[in-house]
């Protein structure tokens, strides 16, 4: 190639050379093994930001149990006191749903299939959250003291049933973990050079920390500060792209680049595929452009995205607790703007820096795409070292938040579905408060040798983000069952959920086999065999349980699930109208109307009205480019706001308690140690005549009267 030609494209200028006898050579990998930042940084952010949240969550957990008289109880630990406002609830599903293939998956599918990538990353995985809070508003009306999604499946189907879906439950938890630190720890690595074993044990150490410290209330705490960091980041990065950057900085360029770069025209010295370096034409798009939703492979990826991220949510006891922590009124709410506000991070995100990678020929390797350094790579181009610190500290902040949901939800697996279900029944508060804060020492170690163990065997993000309706899919429809339909029999639970995931399982490797010839990591991770096993998975367990309960329906009245037991009596301020049946059914009713009317609007609805424009024109890309920094910019403003609109009152009566009358206080606390020391004295016949003069109603015990005594309050 003559060197007036190079580059070929007119711009990228900095990633060919001219070779000797005259040929313009790409670089032949955008990192080349180099990392951009010094190891230095990347123990920076991964140790002190762990030990800041560590230390400052730990804190906030701290004032609420001074100054508003929270009891630090297993419940507690457990549940977050089952009265969490919307604004937070919404705040922790986006954290909680932003897991490290967020950020980078859906900006490799960006780079892969073009802007039909990020719309249905967005929406094939949004959907499932907006969908769930039907079973939100379900758990409070049938088992509104459950603690776990496998509680709910023992008291309904019997111990069976019970083994089968905490299977299942822990393989959803090991794969997000997994999902989890492989694209941390690569990311890390990637950017700064640090040790990826090392980045793999480090990177929980903090989440560790402040979840034993303040269990479920911690997480959401810290899941509200990680939100706040990863939307004023994903702003930065989109208004960068489309408003403010020297290299892009407007539709049209982004728009012209991405012309340039599919064009027939283009000599590349790697084969037309979209699956290598972005070169030429995109196999199985319209006319070959990055800029159509008329795209084959980007269809089949919204398929399988749907099918598994139903797994990771309907099977992931994370999302159940959530739903139990929040208070009744807040529950569907939470979950409807929730799903509707973490669409933002995939869709704006991927449009800008996944597209920009693209725009900017970035000589990206497959192999570096698929272990997630796509939006690492943009932030670079655009921003030098400065966006490599960026975009790790967003980075940090997903990993770190949904890892630490991740742990909460297997201690409370491990501590109510084993610990007191088989080994201790009559456990006391105490007992499995020990437990619960062991269990999430041990699976925090736990989820740095998983990580390991992974990277070791070449499994990339990518392919486990693929894989993982294949394992699990086959579990959703029997666990929507439980709580939506009386007639749901545990056999046909048990023998859909097992038989979904063996048929998945063979259906997958037998397509890989068929198609490509033989059975490895890259042709098992091809969209044709992984969309075979995802929809066989999802759709026979589903068939399997309907046929079965159809055929020996179950006569079921909900008063097992009902009967589910607290460990300790949790004391509450909520009216008593949160729990009327009235207004849960209303709630459902809305829920249902809204999650299916926004279902069937992402999915359904704006797919078809983007199909006429086939070819996008310069307006119609603009115009979808300004969707994604609107809603960028105002799901970002509205969950970093609405929590704290929400707590205001909260948030005041701490900071009253710290600056003026915390000698008050601590002389009330003195004043009812001694109270209660007296009383305990007493003999049980006085006692109770004092409290019972005192409160002017019969109290089942000392205990119960007292447990609110000590301690601040506002």
């Amino acid at each position: 190639m003559a060197s007036s030609s190079c580059p070929p494209l007119g711009f990228g200028g900095e990633y060919y050379t001219l070779s000797s006898d005259g040929q313009c050579v790409r670089q032949s990998s955008f990192f080349e093994g180099k990392p951009v930042l010094n190891q230095g940084v990347g123990y920076s952010v991964v140790l002190g930001f762990g030990a800041f949240f560590a230390v400052f969550t730990s804190f906030l957990v701290w004032l609420e149990k001074r100054y508003l008289g929270s009891q630090h109880t297993s419940e507690w630990f457990n549940t977050a006191g089952r009265n969490v406002k919307t604004g937070l609830i919404a705040s922790v599903i986006v954290s909680q749903w932003t897991w490290a293939a967020t950020i980078l998956q859906s900006s490799n599918v960006a780079w892969e299939y073009g802007v039909s990538g990020p719309f249905w990353y967005a929406s094939g995985a949004t959907i499932q959250v907006l969908l769930f809070g039907v079973m939100a508003i379900e758990i409070k009306r049938k088992a509104p003291r459950a603690h776990t999604v496998c509680e709910i499946a023992k008291a309904r189907w019997g111990t069976a049933a019970h083994i089968v879906f905490l299977v299942f439950c822990f393989m959803t938890n090991i794969i997000v973990t997994a999902m989890l630190l492989l694209g941390g720890s690569a990311v890390v690595n990637a950017l700064t050079g640090m040790n990826i074993y090392a980045a793999s044990f480090l990177i929980p150490l903090g989440v560790i920390v402040y979840t034993l410290a303040g269990g479920l209330k911690a997480t959401f705490l810290a899941s509200y500060i990680h939100s706040v960091v990863v939307h004023v980041v994903l702003v930065i990065f989109v208004y960068l792209v489309y408003t403010a950057s020297s290299h892009l900085g407007s539709p049209k360029i982004v728009y012209n680049h991405l012309i340039k770069v599919a064009s027939e025209s283009r000599v590349c010295q790697e084969p037309i595929s979209h699956r290598g370096q972005a070169c030429g034409p995109v196999s199985g798009n319209y006319k070959g452009t990055y800029l159509t939703m008329l795209s084959s492979d980007g269809f089949v990826f919204g398929i399988i995205n749907i099918v598994g991220n139903f797994g990771t949510v309907f099977v992931d006891n994370g999302y159940w607790m959530s739903a139990i922590a929040a208070r009744p009124s807040s529950t569907h709410k939470g979950y409807l703007l929730g799903g509707l506000v973490w669409f933002a991070v995939p869709f704006s995100l991927a449009t800008s820096l996944g597209l920009g990678a693209l725009a900017l020929d970035l000589p990206l390797t497959e192999t570096e795409a698929g272990k997630g350094l796509v939006p690492p790579a943009t932030a670079i181009a655009l921003m030098g070292k400065s966006g490599s610190v960026l975009l790790l500290t967003m980075l940090f902040m997903a990993v770190t938040s949904a890892g630490s949901a991740e742990l909460v939800a297997v201690s409370s697996l491990c501590t109510y579905d084993i610990y007191r279900t088989y080994i201790n029944p009559n456990a006391t508060g105490k007992q499995i408060l020990k437990v619960s804060r062991v269990v999430v020492l041990a699976f925090g170690l736990f989820m740095g040798v998983l990580a390991v163990i992974l990277n070791k065997a070449g499994v990339s993000l990518g392919w486990m983000y693929l894989a993982m309706g294949v394992i699990i899919g086959s579990a959703v429809m029997p666990i929507a069952f439980m709580l939506l339909w009386r007639k749901a029999n545990a056999f046909g639970a048990m023998l859909g959920t097992i038989m979904g995931c063996i048929l998945g399982i063979v259906t997958w490797l037998a397509v890989t086999s068929i198609e490509y010839g033989h059975v490895n990591l890259d042709t098992t991770g091809r969209n044709a065999p992984m969309l075979a096993g995802n929809l066989v998975a999802i759709l026979t367990g589903g068939l399997i349980h309907a046929v079965c309960s159809i055929f020996w329906p179950q006569d079921y009245d909900w008063g097992t699930t009902k009967k589910i037991t607290l460990v300790e009596k949790v004391k509450t301020d909520l009216p008593d109208e949160e729990f009327k049946e009235e207004k849960l059914l209303r709630a459902k009713v809305w829920i249902v109307k809204w999650g299916a009317a926004f279902t069937a609007i992402i999915v359904i609805l704006w797919p078809v009205l983007s199909l006429p424009a086939r070819k996008f024109s310069l307006g119609y890309f603009t115009f979808w480019a300004i969707v994604a920094v609107a809603w960028g910019s105002i799901a970002s403003a509205l969950i970093i706001v609405l929590p704290i609109l929400e707590s205001w009152r909260t948030i005041t009566c701490v900071l009253s308690g710290m600056f003026t009358n915390d000698a008050l206080i601590e002389k009330v606390d003195e004043m009812n140690s001694r109270l209660r020391a007296i009383m305990l004295a007493m003999p049980e016949t006085e006692r109770h005549y004092l409290l019972e003069k005192g409160t002017a109603k019969k109290l089942d015990s000392f205990e119960e009267a007292t447990a609110g005594v000590t301690g601040g309050g506002c």
